[in-house]
C-alpha cells in the first residue's frame, strides 16, 4: 500500500480479522458491564421517580440540578480532556517509549487533575448560592427548591475530584487493553444511592440522603480503579503535582478538548438551565435523560473507548487501512444497535414513560411531559453516539481545536433554537434543540474529517447504514402500532388481576411489547441485508479467537 492510496481502496491488513475481534471483544466486555450499571441505574431512576416525584414536591428538580453540575465539570476535567489528550499520548508513550516513561506521565497527569478538581471542588462550594442562580436560574420563584439545590449541590460536588480520578484510571487501564474495572465501577454509584434512598420515607429526606451515597459511591470507585491499576502491573502511583513538559502539553490540548468532547453535557446543562423555569422541568428531562441515555452508554460510549487505543495506534503507527477499517466497523456496529432503539424511542414514548415511572410521587402528567421531551431525545439518539465515535477520529490524530471548533456552533445553535423553542412548544422544545444541535455537530464533524482526508466512509458502510435504517423504521411501526392498541394488550392481563403497584398490567404489557421487538428485530435486518447471518457467525468467531 503506498502512501497516496485512497483509505476506500486500501487493502486490509493481513491481521484485520483479529483486530477486528479485539474490537469486538473489547466492546463487548465494556457494554455487557455497562448493561449491568445501565439496568442498576434504571433501578435508582425507579427509586428517585418513586420517592422523590417530579412537579409535586422540590426534591427531584433540586436533586437532578446537584447531580448535573459536577457531572458538567466531570466532562470537562475528566472524561472529556482526558479522552482528548491523555489516552493517545499515554498509548503513545507505551508504544515508543515504554512502561516506565509511560507511568510517570500518568502519575503527573494524576496528580495535576486531581488538583486542579479538587481547588475547583472547594470553590463552588463557597460559592454556590450565587452560582445556583446560573445554574438554575428558575429555582430563585421557589425559596425552598432553592435553598434545598443549594445544599444538595454543596454535597455532591467532591464527587467531581473521585470521578477525574476514575475517568484517568480507567485510561490507564483501557491503553492497556484491559476494561472490566473501568466499565464495573459506575455500578457502585447506583448500588449506594439505592441503599441511602429506599429506606428513606420522605421526599426531602430521600434527596438528603441520596447525595450522600454519591460521595461514598464515589470514593469507592477511586479505591477500586486504584486497586485495579495496581493489580494491572502499571505504576502509577501519587505525587506532588509537577508542571512538566508532557503535562503542559496535555494542557494545551486538553483544554479544547474538553469542550470538544463534552458537547453533549453542554447542551444538557444549557436545557437543564431553561428547564428550571417550569416546576418539575428538570426532573422531566432528567428522565428522558436516561432512557436515552441507555443506548448512548452501551453503544457510543462502549465502542468509543475501545475504538481510541485501536485508532491512536493506527494512527501512530501510519496504519491507514486498519484505522479505515476501524471507523467503518465502529459506525455500523453502532447504528446496528442504536438506530432500533432510536425507532422505539420515538415510536412509544407514552407507552414507556408511563409504565416505567407512573407511580408513587410520579404523576400521570409527569410522565406525559417525559414523553414528549423522549421523542425528540429520541431522534437525536443516533447523533449522539455518532458524536462519540467522530470525535475519537479527531482525537486520535491529536487535532482537538476542530473538534472544539464544531462544538461551540453546536452549543450556539441548541442555545438559540433551545430558548426558541422552549417559549413555542415548552420542555419538549428544549430536548428537539438538543437534537437539532447534536445532528449539526455531526455534519461538522463528518465533513472536517472528510476534508483533512481522515476518514470517508465505504459505500459497503453506506449500504449497510441504509438497510439498518430500513429495518429499524420496519420494527418501529410495529411498536407504534402496539402503542397504539396498547389497551387490547393490556385488558387480559388486567382480567388476570394483575393490578400491583410496582409490576402490573402495564409493566408486563411494555415488557411483552419490547421482546415481540426485539425479536423482531434480527430478521429484519437480515431480510433488509443489514447484517448477514454468515457475517455475524464469522465476527462471533473472530471475537473468540
Amino acid at each position: 500500500m503506498t502512501d497516496t492510496a485512497p483509505p476506500d481502496q486500501a487493502a486490509p491488513p493481513a491481521d484485520a480479522p483479529k483486530k477486528a475481534g479485539g474490537l469486538l471483544k473489547s466492546s463487548m466486555i465494556y457494554s455487557g458491564l455497562t448493561l449491568v450499571s445501565r439496568f442498576m441505574g434504571f433501578a435508582r431512576d425507579l427509586a428517585v421517580s418513586y420517592r422523590m416525584g417530579a412537579s409535586l414536591t422540590p426534591a427531584a428538580d433540586a436533586y437532578n440540578a446537584a447531580l448535573a453540575f459536577p457531572n458538567l465539570f466531570r466532562r470537562f476535567f475528566a472524561e472529556g480532556a482526558f479522552a482528548a489528550a491523555f489516552v493517545p499520548a499515554y498509548a503513545k508513550s507505551l508504544q515508543t517509549d515504554g512502561e516506565e516513561t509511560a507511568d510517570i506521565l500518568a502519575a503527573d497527569a494524576m496528580a495535576t487533575l486531581a488538583a486542579a478538581t479538587i481547588l475547583i471542588t472547594v470553590i463552588c462550594q463557597l460559592a454556590m448560592p450565587w452560582l445556583m442562580m446560573l445554574i438554575s436560574p428558575g429555582f430563585a420563584s421557589d425559596p425552598a427548591k432553592y435553598k434545598l439545590a443549594v445544599l444538595l449541590t454543596q454535597i455532591t460536588m467532591p464527587y467531581l475530584p473521585c470521578m477525574a480520578i476514575v475517568a484517568h484510571l480507567s485510561g490507564v487501564l483501557n491503553a492497556r487493553d484491559r476494561f472490566v474495572l473501568s466499565a464495573g465501577a459506575p455500578i457502585l454509584l447506583n448500588i449506594f444511592t439505592l441503599a441511602f434512598i429506599l429506606p428513606q420515607t420522605t421526599a426531602i429526606d430521600a434527596a438528603k440522603f441520596g447525595s450522600i451515597g454519591v460521595i461514598v459511591a464515589g470514593v469507592a470507585q477511586a479505591a477500586l480503579l486504584t486497586w485495579g491499576v495496581n493489580k494491572s502491573g502499571a505504576k502509577v502511583h501519587w505525587r506532588l503535582p509537577r508542571l512538566t513538559p508532557e503535562v503542559k502539553a496535555l494542557i494545551g490540548k486538553a483544554i479544547p478538548g474538553a469542550l470538544a468532547a463534552s458537547a453533549t453535557q453542554v447542551n444538557i446543562f444549557i436545557s437543564g438551565n431553561l428547564a428550571s423555569h417550569v416546576p418539575g422541568g428538570r426532573s422531566w428531562l432528567a428522565t428522558a435523560d436516561r432512557l436515552y441515555q441507555l443506548p448512548l452508554g452501551l453503544v457510543g460510549v462502549a465502542i468509543g473507548v475501545a475504538l481510541l487505543p485501536r485508532l491512536s495506534r493506527a494512527v501512530h503507527s501510519e496504519d491507514r487501512a486498519d484505522a479505515q477499517s476501524a471507523m467503518d466497523q465502529a459506525i455500523t456496529l453502532a447504528l446496528a444497535l442504536t438506530l432500533p432503539a432510536a425507532a422505539a424511542l420515538v415510536a412509544m414514548p407514552g407507552f414507556l414513560s408511563d409504565a416505567l415511572y407512573t407511580r408513587g410521587q410520579f404523576t400521570p402528567f409527569d410522565a406525559s411531559q417525559t414523553a414528549s421531551a423522549l421523542f425528540f431525545y429520541g431522534l437525536g439518539t443516533p447523533a449522539f453516539v455518532l458524536q462519540q465515535l467522530y470525535s475519537r477520529a479527531f482525537f486520535a490524530r491529536g487535532d482537538t481545536k476542530s473538534p472544539m471548533r464544531f462544538a461551540l456552533v453546536s452549543v450556539a445553535v441548541n442555545v438559540v433554537f433551545g430558548i426558541a423553542l422552549f417559549h413555542l412548544i415548552g420542555v419538549k422544545g428544549i430536548a428537539a434543540a438538543t437534537a437539532i444541535a447534536s445532528w449539526l455537530n455531526v455534519a461538522q464533524m463528518a465533513l472536517g474529517l472528510s476534508r483533512k482526508g481522515h476518514y470517508n466512509p465505504s459505500l459497503q458502510t453506506w449500504s449497510r447504514v441504509a438497510r439498518i435504517l430500513a429495518a429499524s423504521v420496519a420494527m418501529g411501526l410495529a411498536l407504534a402500532a402496539a402503542s397504539h392498541w396498547r389497551p387490547l394488550i393490556e385488558a387480559p392481563l388486567q382480567a388476570l388481576g394483575l393490578k400491583g403497584h410496582v409490576i402490573g398490567a402495564k409493566e408486563i404489557a411494555l415488557l411483552l411489547t419490547v421482546l415481540v421487538g426485539g425479536a423482531l428485530y434480527p430478521p429484519l435486518v437480515f431480510l433488509f441485508g443489514g447484517v448477514t447471518p454468515a457475517e455475524l457467525k464469522g465476527v462471533l468467531r473472530r471475537g473468540r479467537g
